[in-house]
């Protein structure tokens, strides 16, 4: 097993998952959320998505949701997905010159951070879902969890 090198600043290294089976919600239907975890900074970003997203609407997704705000990113940590290990992703490493660096399914001494993310969004929205709460703003206009999971 190779250790994962400690980044040097936020936003080089992330993990990233995807919890599925989730209703669908919100204006685009989304039934799944890409959870990505700052290995550095532990700051998560929790992004509405759909199981069957290809590997290119990941691939903008994270482009547009993460790539563009932190800049290119020095390692990708996840399970060893379909929609990461296609061609397009060969080929985005290579030209960026970065790795992905694939785990076992829940094998938490690599992805750990990542699996434990999950448990604390799954918590967040049981407790929602528990209590009926509805997700109301300052104005009183009931929101959709899937507007809300980036802000969690």
């Amino acid at each position: 097993m190779i250790k994962i090198q400690e980044p040097s600043k936020p936003w080089e290294v992330i993990h990233m998952d995807w919890v599925t089976g989730l209703p669908s919600g919100g204006d685009r239907s989304y039934n799944a959320c890409l959870v990505i975890v700052d290995r550095s900074s532990k700051t998560p970003k929790f992004l509405p998505s759909h199981k069957d997203d290809t590997a290119m609407d990941t691939a903008l997704l994270i482009w547009n949701r993460v790539i563009s705000w932190t800049g290119i990113l020095t390692n990708i940590i996840s399970e060893r997905d379909p929609k990461l290990t296609s061609a397009l992703w060969t080929n985005l490493q290579q030209l960026f010159g970065r790795k992905l660096s694939f785990s076992i399914a829940y094998h938490l001494q690599t992805d750990g951070l990542g699996e434990r993310m999950i448990k604390t969004l799954e918590d967040m929205v049981r407790r929602v879902c528990a209590y009926g709460l509805e997700l109301k703003d300052c104005d009183g206009f009931t929101h959709d969890l899937c507007a809300l999971l980036p802000a969690l």
